[in-house]
């Protein structure tokens, strides 16, 4: 995967735009992040819990939930030089779902 497909990709879902995070682009929409490029060399996106583990499970050596807290809140790297177009695109799509999904209120006790 290279870094242009992952931008072409990112880009072409609805209302994203591309930004820099610590001197590496990111995507988001509505100003949230929902995948960009690490300086490892990976990409990464964030996931469901439960996407982020059948997508660890199904590739693994390809994605990997990010270590400690960050994983736990769905941040999972994806490796540029093996994952496919298909894996990626299917990673960006659940990660852009991820952050526009509409949180329930809170109502008040």
């Amino acid at each position: 995967m290279s870094i242009e497909l992952f931008r072409r990709l990112a880009l072409a879902l609805p209302g994203v735009e591309e930004k820099s995070h610590f001197g590496k682009a990111d995507f988001r929409v509505k100003n949230k992040i929902f995948g960009g490029l690490s300086a490892k060399g990976m990409a990464y996106v964030k996931l469901k819990p439960e996407e982020q583990e059948m997508l660890c499970g199904s590739e693994p050596g390809i994605v990997v939930a990010h270590d400690g807290h960050w994983g736990r809140q769905g941040w999972t790297f994806v490796d540029q030089d093996k994952a496919d177009e298909a894996l990626l695109k299917s990673a960006l799509q659940m990660a852009w779902t991820t952050v526009t999904a509409k949180k329930p209120k809170k109502t008040a006790k």
